[in-house]
């Protein structure tokens, strides 16, 4: 046999081999299952940054996590996320998220907490006058008389979720009674919207 031809079977034979390899791993290994919906809740195991002078993180709880999808919000302000009074609460937006906010679909509210046996929900509507800024990146809350810091607070909200997936972070200042009208920051709720 000539030197080109042995050549010539070699070759084939390393194709042939090398082609029965590539197609093995082109064939799944096991059966192909959907993945899992997202929750309307923090997982489990989720990701926390350790709270200090600069940043808190704030409890929330949304009904719907994927994007442009009708979500109830409940942004919660427990006790011990204050110590005064509130005059006035204000919640700063992300410029990025492109969601329409009604005033109208903004309450302030006492709070239940949910957990594993029940949901968090509006106990009692707290009379307030609720303002949304022209821009949309703020919402500012005043409440007919100053909100107590004995009970667990929150701001709820009806809207439709932006379109753009990713994180949002809400940041809490409120005012306290007094002569001088400033507001500190209390904390921020970290928002995640999902992909459909």
């Amino acid at each position: 046999m000539h030197a080109l031809q042995r050549l010539r079977v070699l070759t084939s034979g390393a194709a042939l081999s090398l082609g029965a390899c590539g197609l093995a791993t082109l064939l799944p290994a096991a059966p192909f299952s959907p993945p899992a919906s997202a929750q309307g809740t923090p997982g489990l195991m989720e990701f926390r940054w350790d709270n200090n002078k600069d940043f808190r993180k704030l409890y929330f709880f949304m009904t719907e996590t994927a994007r442009m999808k009708r979500s109830e919000y409940y942004l919660l302000l427990k006790p011990k996320d204050r110590r005064t009074a509130i005059l006035k609460l204000t919640i700063s937006i992300p410029s990025y998220f492109d969601a329409q906010i009604d005033p109208k679909r903004v309450k302030l509210c006492k709070m239940s907490q949910g957990g594993m046996m029940k949901r968090t929900r509006c106990q009692s509507t707290i009379p307030a006058t609720i303002e949304v800024t022209p821009n949309g990146k703020a919402i500012e809350i005043f409440p007919d008389t100053p909100v107590s810091d004995k009970d667990t607070i929150g701001v709820y909200m009806n809207i439709i979720n932006p379109f753009n997936a990713g994180m949002y972070q809400f940041n809490a200042m409120a005012q306290a009674p007094g002569d001088v009208p400033v507001s500190g920051y209390l904390g921020s709720w970290v928002i995640q919207i999902d992909p459909n």
